[in-house]
């Protein structure tokens, strides 16, 4: 009975044993509906992309059964003289009046009748002018060495393998063929404007030069400029960064030099001058050229090459100014000369190089007592990025007009056309060409057409409508004459309320010496050809009432648009894995930031958007898995 009675009641254990019998954990519950979510939509996801995947290659495989297929050709019509042309000019040279596809179909043969329209160069200014002519415009013929555009901002990238010399070119037969026109390989060298005729030198398969004349009744001379040698021997030892032949070179040494500086038996002063590279000049180019070296040094030569590479690698910038980039503000300035003091790159600035010699540099600079002391860097790399030259053709042409004084590019007046040329017919845009600045030399004019009352006096009517002709021929010089009355009283010597002959030459020479020429920038050049075509679009409409009316070129032109004005949007600069913009009255400087706001805006600029494309691989490349290091 005792153990009767100590036996709990059985209707005390069946609910306990219920309840935890029949009740599962919530916590399991809750976790297994989780993992069965993840993975349905796991599965949605591989699906999804599976799908997708498949949808791509199928895009594919449709876009190539569409393209990869025989195009037959049928026999192309081709003029006889086209194939042979007639010979003239005061050479008497091959005269092309008729090209080889002029008559390839319809709309070539109606374009055959247009007024011809020939552009010397393949840079910034004859794309802009291309890009704002129309079809049908013109008989389009473009002569460049090159067949293609350079994207030449990101040159200094190409040259350490940041992105690849492809993605920075578009071949101009496909810039040109959206107004069916037609491309010539070839070297401008001579111009005949009495009979409008351009002379071309060509190079044939087998290396003969032979030269020939092409036709025009506009010519826009857009072939850029050369490097300024300031008189310093031995620049055939030194790079330039003009063209992606040059990037190339570039390349090569530099890979050239870290190769020879990895071998066992290179002695510690031979390795030392391997792995020093010398900028002369500290402009963008030759800033942003340092700052890709440094950043290839930095990312990719320690992780692939032995560290004692790094630790001999020196970066020097020879500037003959007191500071870098100093056509930009001076915060910008500053901060890029702090930026590279960080990073080791030795600055060298209020010097001049004397000479360069294939293994050293020669410079001169004054120390503390102000005394010139001459200094050498050994080295067996040199970029020489200071100032600019006449390019030999432009050199020609300018020899051609007796007008032409300026020593470094062709002198265009207000609406581009080179002065002393018969206007209307002949332009220059870009490196090639500065803007008349000089506004004494149109005294006389000036005069002629403000004096009313003809006593050879100019009172103040008269020259406020005199002050209204400059800014119509020198737009440069309006933000000069906003004082219309103080310039008057200023210079009115006598005090008689009117300007005399010598009072208005010492006003207009003072006006003259304080306007500053455009700087050689991809940005004016681009200005300068989206102007220039625009221009002769509007002229191309107006043929037929300009023709009906017996208007002459140069009236027919002024009639077409307003003298050309420069708008500075900025200027923009790489200094390693940062930027900098100068945006006129504001700055902007950064890291990271910055640096992306910079390929923002080059990308932004590209020319087609296969270059674009191309470019974000790149730099999506270069992110993930480094430059390329091979030598090619």
């Amino acid at each position: 009975m005792l153990a009767l009675r100590a036996r709990p009641p059985l209707r005390v254990i069946r609910p306990l044993f219920r309840t935890y019998a029949t009740t599962p954990p919530r916590p399991r519950t809750s976790s297994l509906r989780r993992a069965i979510t993840a993975a349905r939509y796991t599965g949605y996801f591989c699906l999804s992309a599976t799908a997708g995947v498949l949808a791509i290659g199928a895009g594919f495989f449709i876009h190539d059964a569409f393209t990869y297929n025989e195009k037959h050709v049928e026999r192309v019509p081709v003029s006889p003289l086209a194939l042979h042309p007639e010979t003239g000019g005061p050479k008497n040279l091959p005269v092309v009046r008729v090209l080889v596809d002029d008559e390839e179909d319809e709309e070539h043969k109606k374009l055959a009748h247009k007024p011809r329209l020939v552009i010397v160069g393949g840079g910034w200014g004859a794309m802009a002018t291309l890009q704002n002519l129309n079809p049908g415009d013109y008989h389009v013929t473009v002569v460049s060495s090159e067949t293609f555009t350079t994207f030449t901002p990101l040159l200094p990238s190409a040259a350490v393998g940041t992105v690849q010399v492809r993605s920075l070119i578009e071949p101009i037969r496909k810039i040109i063929a959206r107004l069916r026109g037609h491309f010539m390989q070839g070297k401008a060298v001579d111009l005949v404007m009495s009979e409008r005729l351009l002379e071309v030198e060509t190079t044939a398969a087998d290396g003969k030069r032979a030269n020939l004349y092409i036709p025009y009744d506009k010519l826009v001379i857009a072939v850029g400029s050369s490097s300024s040698t300031h008189g310093v021997p031995g620049l055939e030892h030194c790079f330039q960064l003009k063209t992606i032949a040059d990037a190339q070179q570039i390349r090569r040494r530099i890979m050239d030099n870290f190769e020879a500086a990895s071998l066992p038996t290179t002695t510690p002063e031979e390795r030392k001058r391997l792995l020093s590279f010398v900028v002369c000049g500290g402009g963008p180019t030759g800033v942003e050229t340092a700052a890709e070296i440094y950043d290839f040094c930095q990312e990719d030569i320690t992780s692939y090459y032995p560290k004692i590479c790094r630790e001999e690698v020196s970066i020097h910038v020879i500037q003959s100014r007191e500071h870098i980039l100093n056509t930009y503000s001076e915060a910008i300035s500053q901060y890029a000369e702090k930026k590279f003091e960080r990073d080791g790159v030795d600055l060298i600035t209020s010097a001049r190089v004397g000479a360069v010699t294939p293994d050293r540099v020669i410079f001169t600079k004054k120390n503390d007592q102000g005394e010139t002391e001459q200094h050498t860097i050994p080295t067996n790399f040199v970029l020489w990025s200071t100032g600019i030259a006449m390019n030999p053709f432009t050199a020609r042409v300018s020899s051609l007009l007796p007008n032409q004084v300026h020593k470094k590019a062709i002198e265009v007046d207000a609406h581009l056309r080179v002065k002393g040329a018969p206007l209307g017919t002949v332009y220059a845009i870009g490196d090639c060409s500065t803007i008349e600045t000089s506004v004494v030399s149109h005294l006389l004019e000036l005069v002629e057409e403000a004096d009313r009352d003809g006593n050879g006096l100019i009172d103040y009517g008269e020259w406020e409508i005199m002050v209204q002709r400059i800014k119509q021929r020198i737009p440069m010089a309006a933000d000069h004459l906003s004082e219309v009355r103080t310039l008057f009283n200023l210079y009115d010597s006598d005090a008689d309320d009117s300007l005399s002959l010598n009072d208005l030459t010492r006003l207009l020479t003072e006006i003259g010496k304080k306007i500053t020429s455009l700087p050689a920038t991809a940005q004016v050049a681009a200005q300068q050809g989206a102007y220039v075509g625009k221009k002769l679009h509007k002229l191309a409409r107006q043929q037929e009432s300009l023709e009906a009316n017996d208007m002459q070129d140069a009236a027919s032109d002024e009639m077409a648009g307003r003298p050309f004005r420069y708008f500075h949007l900025g200027s923009l600069a790489y200094i390693g894995n940062a930027a900098v913009f100068d945006l006129g009255g504001h700055s902007f400087m950064g890291g990271l930031v910055a640096m992306y706001a910079w390929r923002s805006v080059y990308w932004n600029e590209q020319v087609s958007i296969r270059t674009r494309a191309l470019l974000m691989i790149d730099w999506v490349i270069r992110g993930v898995w480094g430059r390329d290091l091979s030598r090619l």
